[in-house]
């Protein structure tokens, strides 16, 4: 297999701080704290992939094309792994992407570098981040994990390079209502902050929003805006006709009053006429 080494710097694995010549290309540096080796060709069967990797969903088309990449050009980046273990095996630290394409396309090898120290998670959704980027579901995994690890909201948004608000649009992402899930599984929308606001709006309006998701158009964030302010609107609007339907309810009930104090008065006078006549 041929290895295309003489490509730019910029494209060798940045996370390892690789140099920028092409000749030192093929020797990486190690991030700090760790020590990588040279490049070398290793059975592709001896590499198994980290449980752990924040990347989850990789869709058929992203390995074809990758595949399709490989088989014109080679791997360009090796594949970083950690030290063999008691049975010869490697753990993928960074590019299971690429084992994975290199296995569709039946490479019994691939170019791996060695690089000693414990996994960093972060760096991992670095890498992921910078390649292709990791799904919101994924990533929302990945920050829920990081949580129950006993990271902070703070923690988590720093290291990632988010917001605080991002981060909780992510981690609603691990909630929604059944109906916005569908919609976000099916591609119809994939903002997070669309979905989260969607799963609000589900709360107040679960038909608008079922009628929503049960159409073939992309869910948008005008689109939520939409349905969320005209639902404002109807409340005010039945608010501004209540005086009117309650004019004539107060004046029909002055008016009996009014009838009612006639009334009495007509029987005190009739009463009153009544005994000046018998005084007489």
């Amino acid at each position: 297999m041929r290895m295309p080494w003489s490509k730019s710097g910029n494209l060798q694995l940045d996370l390892l701080d690789a140099p920028t010549t092409a000749e030192a290309a093929i020797t990486p540096q190690a991030a700090p704290g760790a020590s990588a080796r040279s490049a070398s060709m290793v059975p592709t069967a001896s590499l198994y992939e980290d449980a752990n990797n924040p990347r989850t969903e990789i869709p058929e088309a992203e390995l074809d094309e990758l595949a399709d990449d490989i088989r014109q050009h080679g791997i360009l980046q090796p594949i970083v792994v950690h030290p063999a273990d008691a049975e010869g095996l490697h753990l993928i630290h960074f590019g299971a992407k690429r084992w994975r394409a290199a296995q569709r396309i039946g490479l019994l090898e691939v170019p791996v570098v060695v690089r000693n120290g414990p996994a960093n998670a972060y760096a991992q959704v670095a890498e992921n981040q910078k390649r292709h980027g990791l799904t919101p579901l994924d990533l929302a995994r990945f920050i829920r994990g990081r949580i129950g690890a006993g990271d902070s909201n703070t923690t988590v948004a720093k290291k990632l390079g988010l917001d605080l608000t991002t981060v909780a649009h992510h981690l609603a992402l691990l909630d929604l209502p059944p109906v916005v899930d569908a919609a976000m599984k099916a591609s119809r929308c994939s903002s997070p902050r669309t979905l989260y606001e969607l799963g609000k709006l589900h709360a107040e309006q679960p038909e608008r929003v079922a009628e929503l998701v049960a159409g073939t158009e992309p869910i948008t964030r005008d689109v939520v805006a939409e349905i969320r302010d005209t639902a404002a609107q109807a409340p005010a609007a039945a608010s501004a006709e209540e005086p009117r339907t309650a004019r004539p309810s107060q004046a029909a009930q002055l008016l009996s009053r009014a009838t009612g104090l006639c009334e009495k008065l007509d029987v005190t006078l009739t009463r009153q006429g009544t005994s000046l006549r018998a005084i007489r």
